[in-house]
């Protein structure tokens, strides 16, 4: 997770899920609907922020659950 102040508010995000990490885009639209859930969850506080979400490690369909538990860890330690 990467993230910057916002050169005007709102700020946005984005999701980088490549391929090579999950084969098929049904598994990764359900990755992205997840952290998008968990980002709204985070808003009003993250709303000074650009922030780019990058899966790098290969990621199986049982531990999407994990990877948003984190996303949502990450965004608690943006905001403080």
């Amino acid at each position: 997770m990467i993230a910057a102040p916002a050169a005007t508010p709102p700020g946005r995000i984005g999701y980088v899920i490549g391929r090579k990490v999950m084969r098929r885009s049904v598994d990764r639209n359900r990755l992205r609907r997840r952290l998008r859930e968990s980002a709204r969850m985070a808003r009003p506080a993250i709303e000074a922020f650009d922030i780019i979400v990058r899966v790098k490690r290969p990621l199986r369909v049982a531990d999407i659950g994990a990877a948003n538990a984190e996303s949502r860890h990450l965004l608690a330690r943006i905001v403080s």
